[in-house]
Formats: structure tokens, sequence, C-alpha cells
């Protein structure tokens, strides 16, 4: 069926694709030629969505050494049209065949096509966008089908990024009284490690270019001087792919007409890189499995209360159990990624604000 809704690379660039060294990605990824790649061993598939622009990132990222398993990513070419009826049954036939999509759009508001492709998998999901503004509130806005009202499949919504300058009034109101994770750009940039337990909680990345400073993407639309660095842009990406929960990543908003000397190319390849490496790094701890958690037990005496984390011996990263009575379909997302300060908070004798939200969110 994935056939009927994409487009085969062009034999140029596959015959130059094959003529880089061994060691490129180019000559370890499996190509969508004369033939669909064979996707049983398949653990991520590319897909493109606009021709011009996945290419070009294409370009920089073939040209990328790869140190990744032998025939373990696909690049399933491009969707026939940049439109969403299209790009939602691909992932969804995807993420039936246990496969990652990685999506490269030009389009922003095709990051909605990515969520509603999980409709059908009869679970909650978590959302989270790394942006520089909230993307909702007006009619034609990506997320506000999402979020006003909240759809139905969606358990958590996390926005990281996001600048006060460029976000309309209330929107973060609104997002903290429905009690989803909220990371401005200054808090994330001073200790880019506390934005990993959000990302490792998500089902779902939508990364838009725009969030990035215009000197590192200028190849977007309304581009700021504000934003992240490539370097803290890849290292969101690799926190994403080490994520056991997560099971598709879009690159959105890139405009190759305004890209200065393919730099955002280049910088959308470089994430992608980086992704891949935190997706083949990952340690299999929770949600696949409890076994190698340690777990630590927090008293609470002046309320006669304890609270419960878990550790992993693989990775080293903590959780915190939801003290709640949960329904079978919110299972999953009972233990709540956090970090060792939430853990040293909590010795404290102090509630983490990662605990207080859960809570409002298994209601």
């Amino acid at each position: 069926m994935l056939q009927n809704w994409l487009k085969p690379l062009p034999a140029s660039f596959l015959k130059a694709a094959k003529s880089l060294p061994a060691s490129h990605f180019g000559n370890s990824v499996l190509p969508f030629g004369e033939h669909l790649p064979d996707l049983k061993k398949v653990k991520i598939a590319l897909i493109g969505v606009g021709e011009k622009e996945a290419n070009a990132v294409r370009e920089s990222l073939y040209r990328m050494i790869a140190p990744f398993p032998a025939a373990a990513v696909a690049d399933l070419g491009n969707l026939r049209k940049s439109e969403a009826s299209l790009l939602i049954p691909v992932v969804s036939e995807l993420l039936t065949g246990k496969v990652m999509p990685i999506i490269v759009a030009g389009k922003d508001d095709l990051a909605r096509a990515q969520f509603l492709a999980y409709q059908d998998t009869k679970s909650l999901v978590n959302l989270v966008s790394v942006d520089e503004r909230c993307r909702f509130g007006e009619p034609g806005d990506v997320y506000t089908a999402l979020l006003q009202p909240v759809h139905p499949i969606l358990f958590n919504f996390g926005l990281i990024g996001v600048q006060t300058h460029q976000t309309l009034p209330g929107s973060v109101d609104f997002l903290t009284k429905n009690h989803f994770d909220v990371v401005r750009l200054g808090k994330s940039r001073a200790a880019i490690e506390e934005t990993e337990p959000v990302l490792r909680d998500a089902d779902l990345l939508a990364f838009h270019l725009g969030a990035l400073k215009q000197s590192e993407a200028p190849g977007v639309e309304s581009a700021s001087p504000s934003g992240y660095f490539a370097e803290e842009a890849c290292q969101l990406c690799r926190y994403a792919g080490m994520s056991d929960k997560l099971s598709s990543f879009g690159i959105y908003g890139y405009r190759s007409e305004s890209d200065r000397d393919a730099q955002t190319a280049q910088v959308a390849a470089q994430m992608i890189w980086y992704f891949l490496e935190g997706f083949f790094s990952r340690k299999n701890d929770y949600p696949v499995s409890k076994d190698g958690l340690t777990e630590y037990i927090v008293e609470y005496r002046q309320l006669n209360y304890h609270l419960t984390f878990w550790k992993s011996v693989r990775s080293g990263r903590w959780w915190m159990q939801v003290p709640v009575t949960t329904r079978k379909k919110l299972e999953r997302h009972r233990l709540i990624p956090c970090s060792y300060q939430d853990y040293q908070q909590a010795c404290r004798e102090e509630l983490p604000e990662r605990l207080m939200q859960a809570l409002h969110r298994f209601g």
C-alpha cells in the first residue's frame, strides 16, 4: 500500500549516493528506487513531504558518516502530494509495522497529520512540540484543533523552546491550566538536561525549525534572531531518539527558497543524525520493561506520605510513580520521566512540580 502514496527517489540521486564512500549514510540506507525496500528488518523510515525541501536535507544527510546498523534505515522517498491526507495513512501503516517514521516537511501544519496518524492506535498519546511560539488559538493554527478542545486521544502536550515575545497573551496560561508541560527557551538553554524528561515522555515529537536562531537556520518562515543553536537542537533530538516511548519524529517548516548556502538543510540533516544516534543507543528501560530499575522510596514525614522513584541501572535515568489508582489505558503513563533534581527535591520533602501536574492529568 505504501507505494500508492509515495514517489521513489530520482535515479540520478540514487546514482550519486552510490558513488559515496561505503562509510557514508547514502550507502547504508535502503532507498526506494525501482522497488520499495523490504521493511521486515527496518527500524526507521525517512519520508519527505515536499520533494525539493526533503531532497536538500537528504543531500546533506547522505554525505555524513553512518556508524549505524546496516539496513536498519530505509528512505521511502517523498509523498506524491504534500498533503495531510497522504501523510496520515503512511505514518499509520509504518506505526502498525513497528517502523519509526522520520518526516521532513516544508509545511509546519503537517505536524497535525503526524498526530492524527495515531487515531487508530487505541491508546492515549503524548505529543511534544519544539517551537518558538504557541501555534494554537487561531482557527488555522497547527495545534488549535488538537487543544481547543483537547483531542480525545491526547493525554499530555509538551511545548519546549517557547519565547514570550512570540506568544499570544493567555496561551501559556491555557497550557498551564490544563497541566501541560511548558519549558521556555531561557530555562531550557540554561539547563538543557531538564528538557530530557519531557522528551522521554513523548510518543511523538514535532520539531519546528523556527525554534532555531536565524543565524543557524535561515531557511524558515519569519526567521528570528533568538532561539536554539544547532548544537542544542541536536542535543534535543538525541534525547528524543533515546526515548523508548517515542515512535515518530517530524521536522517541519523548512523553506529551501530562503535557505542560505543550504545551511538549514545541513542543520536538519545533523538533527536527524543525532536522533538516529540516540535511537540506536536506546537502553530498553521503561516503558519497554521495569527490569533493571532500582526502587527508591522517599518518606514525607510531616504528611505521613511516601513517594516512589525508579532509577535505571542501564541509563541512569529517573522516573517517579504517580501515587494513584490508574485505569488500564493510563498504565503506560503512570511512571513519569523525571530528573535527579526532582528526586533531590523530594528528599527535602518538597513535592516536585512534575508530580503535581501529573496528579491533575490523572484526575
